[in-house]
């Protein structure tokens, strides 16, 4: 990791990290624009007099509060003209964009209403935090009028790199990326794991390719930082995929009708596949496809899915939620309301090295291209980057 960190410190695509490059560049505000920060902790009341720093592993909520709480504090905010710049905790939520309570608590220990106190008063929210609330602070964001950014997962390696580049740049490459694969027919991706070979068919039904690219300068919005993506929200699916769960377990994943029907161990622990079985036939559309993605910046490995799916050569499916994302799964069409995820589940060199993508293809206005081999961009991806 040192070794890593010195090789960024070397490469000039990554000025050191300026939180008020990041807010303009991001944002644009304007004079008297007002701006807040959220965190999640177990117990929310530890935000008062910040009693949670003393507490190690609390890295992400760590950075939160020594590189944008205190950079607000200590002139950026005056810097930008903003206003506002207070901290607030919420109760950890457990799972990727799950549905936020209410409760928040302030510095002074004051419990407030995130809809009656927050989401309305604030212009800009920040929300860094262990895991992503992008999908309820989009719904919320639409109903009060804010803007947003949301960080989830934040450490040294995306403060130095994923978010010191400049989104101009970031904006512009994924614009390319998305002209060149909207409006596809559908996207065929190869697997390969221990000598046996898969292949996942995604239907996308000449849908108008979409991009987060970091720019949240207009209306109600919300960015997901680091950015730097193209994605679609299937229209269904079939076929097979190998899926890593965290603990290193491998099971082969069948596709029908665009949703995840059966598992089946290839490596690791069984009780770890019967445990996704048993969501799965409780819970129906836990094993919905709700999205395609691909990375579109040239990053260095985070080891947090945030950054490493907006790498150049990664491609990435999820389940569950997609309402973010234009899609249809709400979080009320789940049996379960802690089952109402959004997961990405991403393939990379570094994420997944058991599991190979062979090749990823288009299919669009009567022609295939390839698109990634061997997690690098083919030529088709390379030329339409380099295009002016």
């Amino acid at each position: 990791m040192i070794a890593q960190r010195k090789l960024i410190e070397q490469d000039q695509r990554f000025p050191p990290f300026s939180l008020s490059r990041l807010l303009k560049s991001v944002f644009a505000p304007k004079r008297g624009e007002a701006v807040t920060i959220l965190i999640d902790l177990d117990d929310p009341h530890e935000i008062e007099n910040m009693a949670f720093l003393k507490n190690p592993d609390l890295s992400i909520q760590r950075h939160a509060y020594e590189v944008f709480y205190r950079g607000l504090q200590n002139g950026v905010a005056e810097e930008l003209n903003l206003t506002g710049g207070e901290m607030f905790a919420y109760k950890i939520t457990g799972g990727s964009n799950l549905d936020l309570p209410d409760l928040a608590v302030a510095i002074d220990g004051k419990e407030l209403s995130l809809e009656r106190d927050i989401y309305p008063e604030y212009d800009i929210i920040l929300c860094i935090s262990t895991y992503s609330a992008t999908a309820p602070l989009t719904a919320f964001a639409k109903k009060y009028g804010f803007r947003g950014a949301t960080l989830h997962g934040l450490n040294s390696i995306i403060l130095a790199t994923g978010l010191s580049v400049d989104y101009e740049d970031v904006s512009r490459t994924a614009e390319k990326l998305r002209l060149g694969l909207t409006k596809a027919d559908w996207v065929e991706i190869d697997f390969s794991f221990d000598e046996r070979n898969f292949t996942l068919h995604l239907d996308l039904g000449r849908q108008e390719a979409q991009k987060s690219h970091g720019l949240c300068r207009g209306g109600p919005d919300v960015a997901n930082l680091p950015a730097g993506e193209v994605y679609f929200v299937p229209t269904s699916a079939s076929g097979q995929f190998p899926l890593k769960f965290e603990d290193g377990t491998v099971a082969l994943m069948t596709v029908k009708s665009g949703t995840i029907v059966m598992s089946e161990l290839l490596r690791g622990n069984p009780d770890t596949v019967e445990a996704h079985k048993r969501k799965l036939q409780t819970d129906p559309v836990t094993g919905e496809l709700g999205e395609l993605g691909f990375g579109t910046q040239r990053l260095p490995f985070s080891g947090k899915d945030i950054q490493d799916e907006k790498v150049l050569g990664t491609v990435h499916v999820a389940t569950g939620r997609s309402d973010h994302l234009g899609g249809h799964l709400t979080p009320e069409k789940f049996k379960n309301k802690l089952n109402a995820t959004h997961d990405d589940i991403l393939f990379a060199p570094r994420k997944t090295p058991e599991i190979n993508v062979s090749q990823v293809r288009m299919f669009r206005d009567g022609q295939t291209k390839v698109l990634i081999e061997n997690f690098e961009p083919a030529l088709y991806v390379k030329n339409l980057i380099a295009t002016d």
